[in-house]
């Protein structure tokens, strides 16, 4: 049995993760799939003083107080950046990361230095409510690079997105000990638009791992296409923990 520990993007929740999470319920594993602070189930607890640290800390008690070991920490998106601040404070509770179409951040670097264009776009629509800057709301011009197209899905997805605090995407992430983070064995799964559209910096993060996936579906891969994306976790899992693998790269 393996943990997963599945964490969203901007905007969303753990809610995003339902059909992933129930595959890999019923393929016998244990699963977690929070909401960050300020966000869907938890957007009561909002505040000028939620950030990235605030959301790395999130997951860092989760895998503290529930005792976790051995963890498949999973990101999506912005996710990518909470994982990866993650790993750099609690390696110890993690067997593997999985990026899923996310954000690869180096020491010293925000959301907005990794993923530019999208994070220009969101500030465009920034506004402020209770004092809280905030981006991506449900009319947000960003949420139909999301690529969910079915229109059941959309308006589901739509009816649960909650707005991000910009203070998240701007603040850097600065590691502690980045050699020990680097020896934590890493899956990357990409979508295939953003592969074929990433400059070559961009690219080199996306292909960073010891195993490898691509999928060509829209950016919320969870959403539209749940069995293909449990059924690459589960690979990710048996891969081993700190075992050392061969690359790999396969097309779903």
């Amino acid at each position: 049995m393996a943990t997963f520990v599945l964490v969203h993007g901007g905007g969303h929740g753990g809610w995003c993760y339902t059909r992933v999470a129930r595959l890999l319920r019923e393929a016998g594993h244990l699963v977690y799939a929070p909401s960050l602070t300020g966000l869907a189930d938890r957007k009561h607890l909002l505040s000028r003083d939620t950030d990235l640290d605030t959301h790395v800390t999130d997951i860092v008690n989760l895998l503290d107080y529930e005792e976790l070991s051995d963890v498949v920490l999973v990101g999506h998106s912005y996710g990518g950046m909470v994982i990866t601040g993650v790993a750099d404070r609690a390696g110890r509770r993690i067997a593997r990361l999985v990026y899923l179409d996310a954000a690869h951040p180096k020491d010293g670097e925000s959301l907005a230095d990794v993923a530019p264009a999208m994070m220009s776009m969101a500030q465009g629509e920034l506004f402020v409510a209770d004092g809280v800057e905030l981006v991506m709301s449900p009319e947000s011009q960003v949420i139909p690079h999301l690529g969910v197209t079915d229109p059941a899905d959309f308006a589901w997805m739509k009816s649960k997105l909650t707005p991000h605090p910009w203070k998240c995407f701007t603040q850097k992430l600065q590691f502690r000990d980045e050699v020990a983070l680097r020896r934590i064995p890493r899956t990357s799964i990409n979508c295939t638009q953003a592969l074929r559209s990433s400059v070559p910096d961009a690219r080199e993060r996306q292909l960073d791992g010891d195993q490898l996936f691509e999928i060509d579906t829209g950016h919320d891969l969870m959403i539209t296409e749940p069995a293909a994306v449990a059924d690459m976790l589960l690979q990710a899992a048996a891969a081993g923990s700190r075992a050392a693998s061969q690359p790999a790269s396969e097309r779903v």
